[in-house]
C-alpha cells in the first residue's frame, strides 16, 4: 500500500511571505534606487508608503545596516498584516514612480480581524 500524497503546505494569509531582500531587490529593480518604506496611519487606514529618500543619497539618515534592519522590521509587518500579495502586486505593477516631496501610498486592504491588532 502506498502513502498518501502530502498535502501542499497552505500559504499564509496574504500570499507568500515578503521578505526584506525582496523588498530592496523589487525597489532597485522597478526604480534603481533603494527607497524608504513606511507604514502610516491616516483616519483608520493603514498606507505603505514609498518615499522619496533613498538609501544611495548622501543625506539619507540611515547606513545600509541601518536600512536593512528596518525593511526586515516592514516586511515582517507586512507578513503580519498579511498583505504581503497587495504589497508585492502592487510594487511590481505600479506606473507611478517616487518623486521629491511626494510620497506614493498603497491602501492597505487588511484581511477581516486584523485591523483591530494594528490600528488605535
Amino acid at each position: 500500500m502506498s502513502a498518501p500524497a502530502p498535502t501542499p503546505a497552505t500559504p499564509p494569509p496574504g500570499g507568500e511571505p515578503l521578505s526584506a531582500e525582496e523588498l530592496l531587490s523589487t525597489l532597485r529593480r522597478r526604480w534603481r534606487a533603494s527607497y524608504d518604506l513606511q507604514l502610516v496611519q491616516r483616519r483608520g487606514r493603514l498606507y505603505l508608503q514609498v518615499m522619496w529618500g533613498y538609501l544611495e543619497q548622501q543625506s539619507f539618515p540611515l547606513d545600509a545596516e541601518a536600512y536593512g534592519a528596518k525593511l526586515a522590521d516592514l516586511a515582517a509587518n507586512l507578513n503580519g498584516l498579511g498583505v504581503a500579495a497587495q504589497v508585492r502586486d502592487w510594487l511590481q505593477s505600479t506606473t507611478d514612480r517616487p518623486r521629491l516631496g511626494k510620497a506614493m501610498s498603497l491602501p492597505l486592504e487588511l484581511p477581516p480581524g486584523r485591523a483591530s491588532e494594528f490600528l488605535l
